[in-house]
């Protein structure tokens, strides 16, 4: 029976358990520790606020996974998951913040308990190494409790697994991007000389999760990430109490979100007439940017698109060292991004239909910058921009 909280249906959950051993058998690995909160979710549909405290899904090529979380939380793991009862295992409360114990010596204990350390004695079992809730004192406890398994990082094998979406996780960053465009016209609209960039913070906040008539928001992996003035020249900036001023210009990097399948999306607003500077770097960008969304198709090898990038926004006299985006779906704090193909000439994937990322055209000078972004699907014909907020430099007179 389908748990009435779960996102998808079973048969959802039961290839994306196959595909992830499929892969684990393939590079002679035995099972996985499973730690990063969106690789839960993709899972076993495991979503609660509790991944600051160890939180793993223990998963064998072969036998019965089993979902290991704080006692408090595991009573509620019902209405997520549709794992039975006696595959998810409550920890002690007692364990919580200690430094004579922890959880993850608990959960090697049971794990030997139950006879699946003897029963994988001698083979490779992979952690995730890359999870940012997978910490060196939990990996050091694993390790000094289990010392008969040859413990390796995954290189992020589930997230490889995630790249391609299935059809019903298409349908859920297409309702996703309805919330990023209702989210995008609150920041702009709401943006005017004189207003305090945190009292606009928290009517973007309170889109992202109000969402849109039809369809709820969620809590984005990323706060509202706004950039002021000649601040817009340093990405990943928050918010303050300055307040905007004619005249300025404001990157905003924001994102919606449904059930957690993130569509973020980059603007760039003048407060009044842009400056020459600034009006020339939005059109090179546009240019440039546009050329890369042509050039994406199934079969295009990354390194090839982002080539296009560089021929155009080098004619135009810029360069841009970082790189021109990254895969997207799932997003839990403190990333949106995916860890697996970034957009720079050295990738040399080849891209598929129905893998998703977030182009980010970002131009960071001197005193000032520019912003653009779309998230993007590989479609059977090209790029399917996520999302309808015109692709430009806004000027608000």
């Amino acid at each position: 029976m389908q748990v009435p909280s779960a996102v998808f249906p079973p048969e959802e959950y039961a290839a994306r358990i196959a595909a992830t051993r499929a892969a684990l058998e393939q590079c002679g690995r035995a099972g996985i520790f499973v730690t990063d909160p969106a690789n839960l979710f993709y899972l076993v549909g495991y979503d609660a606020w509790s991944f600051y405290v160890p939180q793993v899904l223990f998963l064998p090529v072969q036998g019965r996974p089993l979902l290991y979380l704080r006692a408090m939380d595991a009573i509620g793991a019902h209405r997520f998951t549709e794992l039975p009862a006696e595959q998810v295992v409550a920890w002690p409360e007692g364990l919580i913040h200690r430094t004579d114990a922890h959880p993850f010596r608990w959960i090697a204990g049971d794990l030997r308990e139950r006879g699946v350390v003897e029963e994988l004695k001698g083979q490779t079992i992979a952690y995730e190494g890359g999870a940012q809730y997978f910490n060196v004192t939990s990996y050091l406890a694993l390790v000094s409790e289990i010392a008969e398994w040859d413990l390796q990082d995954s290189g992020e094998l589930i997230n490889w697994v995630r790249l391609v979406k299935s059809p019903a996780e298409i349908e859920l960053m297409r309702k996703a991007a309805l919330v990023t465009d209702r989210v995008m016209a609150v920041a702009v609209e709401g943006l005017r000389a004189g207003r305090r960039e945190g009292d606009l913070a928290g009517e973007i906040m309170a889109a992202q999760a109000a969402g849109t008539a039809e369809i709820v928001g969620d809590v984005t992996a990323c706060p509202p990430l706004i950039a002021t003035g000649e601040a817009a020249d340093t990405p990943h900036l928050t918010w303050g109490a300055r307040e905007f001023r004619d005249g300025q210009q404001v990157s905003f990097e924001l994102a919606g979100a449904h059930h957690h399948y993130t569509v973020p999306m980059a603007r760039t607003v003048s407060l009044g007439r842009p400056s020459p500077d600034l009006a020339r770097l939005a059109g090179s960008t546009l240019e440039a940017s546009d050329a890369v969304l042509d050039a994406i198709r199934p079969g295009a090898v990354v390194g090839d698109v982002v080539r296009e990038w560089d021929r155009r926004i080098t004619a135009a006299g810029f360069s841009k060292a970082s790189r021109l985006g990254y895969s997207i779906g799932i997003g839990f704090p403190p990333d949106w991004g995916e860890r697996t193909v970034s957009l720079r000439v050295e990738d040399t994937t080849e891209l598929r239909v129905d893998m998703t990322f977030h182009v980010i055209a970002g131009m960071w000078m001197t005193g000032y910058g520019f912003e653009l972004s779309s998230s993007i699907r590989v479609g059977e014909d090209g790029a399917e921009i996520l999302g309808s907020v015109p692709r430009q430099l806004i000027v608000k007179e």
